[in-house]
């Protein structure tokens, strides 16, 4: 007898149940009920905390070429340009003095605003905070200058005198060295702290071979950019004219080895670029990229502990030849794409009209949600207090 009693209870109680969440499941009113919004997607379905973990990182499927034995930098990438692939990192997310190579982020900031069809004056003001003993190109107070020729003296001659100059054009030096940072955050680069738009040594600032490789394959999808980049050489003003041509010029170099074949390097097949650096903290650093057989690649290498002046060139060129080797051969270790931006908020229009199409609905069926959640509720207490009184009576009436 007790075994129908609890049979009873449990019919009851999934009765009361059913009830209460069939009221639960009431709409507020046609086309009004609101969704939860949906997380970001992830920017890639790639673990990317495996690039966050000290040492070498590769995914080596059967028939991959070894990796270079002969590279000694303390922080490296190799990415698919197309796709952000990173096919193998050592140390990726090691925070270093980037020299200038910094300067790739300054233009990504900074070339959007200042095409190279201006003209500017320089001043004496604009010169006083080049540091000394930094690389220039040779600029000149009350000289006019072509846009254009100033940002040749970036990615040329990585001339400090001409970051200071583009950077005063675009606000400031400390405007610009905060909308660098927020660019930097913008492309999930983490690991970057500006503090000199120039790249020059200075407390505190640093980057990493991951965030590099993220600014420079960001900045070869820029025409302006790559052609930059690219250049191996052109002529300078020496003196210009009041509409910024010259009176007479001379011969600037790409200080990028990989790209000019100086020093007995060679030029590297396919090169397409970016830029590399030197100061006597971050030591040799380099963003290089090259194409061939449809596939654009980018290495970045950051402080060679042995080798020389030309060691980050040739390291560079021992990971760019390895990941040519390797397509097809590796699966990605990391992405360089962006992070997901945040949901949209619904457009004011939208919202606007569900407001107006709510007007002639009858305030009985406009109920909140709230309202129906707590209907519910009080609905299914009294149902369940019902049902429960009911068993009891079964129980009283029971032999």
């Amino acid at each position: 007898m007790s075994i129908r009693s609890s049979g009873r209870r449990t019919g009851a109680g999934a009765a009361a149940l059913a009830i209460g969440a069939s009221v639960l499941l009431v709409p507020t009113a046609a086309g009004t009920a609101q969704a939860e919004p949906l997380p970001p997607r992830p920017a890639s379905s790639v673990d990317a905390s495996l690039l966050h973990r000290s040492g070498t990182h590769v995914r080596a499927r059967q028939g991959a070429p070894a990796l270079p034995d002969d590279v000694s930098a303390l922080s490296w990438l190799v990415a698919d340009v197309g796709s952000g692939a990173v096919l193998a990192a050592h140390d990726a997310h090691r925070r270093l003095p980037p020299a200038s190579t910094l300067k790739t982020l300054f233009a990504l900031t900074a070339l959007p605003h200042l095409p190279g069809s201006g003209r500017h004056t320089v001043t004496e003001a604009e010169l006083d905070e080049v540091p000394e003993g930094s690389s220039t190109v040779g600029l000149s107070a009350d000289h006019t200058y072509r846009v254009a020729d100033l940002w040749r003296g970036v990615f040329l001659s990585s001339g400090n005198d001409a970051v200071h100059v583009l950077a005063a054009m675009n606000g400031g030096w400390e405007v610009t060295s905060a909308q660098m940072q927020a660019k930097a955050r913008a492309l999930g680069a983490r690991d970057t702290t500006v503090v000199s738009p120039d790249g020059f040594d200075a407390d505190g600032q640093a980057s990493s071979a991951y965030d590099l490789a993220v600014f420079g394959r960001t900045g070869l999808a820029d025409p302006a950019f790559a052609e930059y980049a690219a250049t191996a050489d052109a002529q300078f003003p020496g003196g210009t004219h009041t509409d910024g041509s010259p009176t007479w010029t001379y011969g600037i170099e790409n200080t990028n080895r990989l790209v000019t074949g100086q020093d007995g390097l060679g030029r590297y097949p396919g090169i397409i670029g970016v830029k590399n650096g030197y100061t006597s903290q971050a030591g040799f650093t380099l963003i290089a990229a090259a194409r061939r057989d449809g596939r654009t690649l980018l290495a970045t290498v950051m402080n060679p502990q042995w080798g020389g002046a030309n060691a980050v060139y040739e390291e560079a060129r021992s990971l760019l030849d390895w990941g040519f080797a390797a397509a097809g051969h590796v699966d990605p270790v990391g992405s360089l794409a962006p992070p997901a931006p945040p949901p949209a908020a619904p457009p004011a229009a939208a919202v606007v009209a569900a407001d107006a199409a709510d007007v002639g609905t009858p305030e009985r069926l406009r109920l909140g949600a709230p309202m129906l959640y707590g209907l519910s509720a009080a609905f299914l207490a009294a149902v369940a207090t019902l049902a429960g009184a009911a068993v009891l009576r079964r129980r009283r009436s029971e032999p």
